[in-house]
């Protein structure tokens, strides 16, 4: 009789440890295959955009916002600038930014929310992508690649790139990176001089602080 409750509790341990190792291979899985299809989606995104621009205009996409399943579209703006408009998932587009260190290619989108901070990274603040003044951009750390995730790899003198929706391409400069609080938000409102610069923000590992980083366009150097 012990032997057959010791096997029982045997048998019974060895389901919750194969149901536990199958739900870790699922969480993995499903983590790498978010990560493969995102990243390859937004890569072809930014690789295209230039092209993108020139695409015939769009009287489609003033009802996407939002909608995961959009597919990119651009319309004209109606600005005065001749600026197009450009949408990724939905969402409007200001530019795109490219960090080679960490492999990030991803649009900038309009506006920070839940779900667009989902698919790409956002501007919390500022005048825009290549503006004079401090643009402040913020990606996830979902601590697999995606996004900011290796925002904590950079250091001072790697190269950011971001290309805004005229198609400049400019070439910023790492010259700060530090961790704050993430009730701290001197850093959106600093004074550049009329310089153009970009911060990143996103959490560290345990999402106790903020990483930030600071970079300024090289013709402004």
């Amino acid at each position: 009789m012990f032997d057959s409750k010791y096997s029982n509790l045997l048998t019974a341990l060895l389901v919750v440890v194969i149901i536990a190792i199958v739900g870790l291979v699922g969480f993995f899985a499903y983590d790498a295959y978010q990560k493969h299809f995102i990243s390859k989606d937004t890569e072809e995104f930014v690789d295209s955009f230039a092209q993108d621009m020139s695409i015939q205009d769009s009287d489609d996409s003033d009802n996407t916002e939002g909608d995961p399943n959009a597919l990119n579209q651009i319309e004209s703006s109606g600005t005065t600038t001749g600026k197009r408009k450009v949408t990724y998932k939905g969402f409007n587009v200001l530019g795109t930014i490219e960090i080679p260190k960490t492999q990030v290619k991803y649009p900038i989108l309009e506006k920070v929310t839940k779900k667009s901070i989902e698919v790409a990274v956002a501007v919390l603040y500022g005048p825009g992508p290549n503006q004079p003044g401090n643009t402040v951009i913020v990606g996830h750390n979902y601590r697999n690649g995606l996004f900011f995730s290796n925002n904590k790899k950079l250091s001072n003198g790697d190269k950011i790139y971001i290309t805004d929706l005229d198609g400049n391409k400019l070439t910023y400069t790492i010259y700060n990176k530090y961790e704050t609080t993430p009730e701290d938000t001197e850093y959106m409102t600093r004074n550049t001089n009329g310089a153009r610069e970009i911060s990143l923000s996103t959490c560290n590992d345990d999402s106790s602080t903020r990483i930030i980083i600071w970079a300024k366009a090289d013709e402004d150097q």
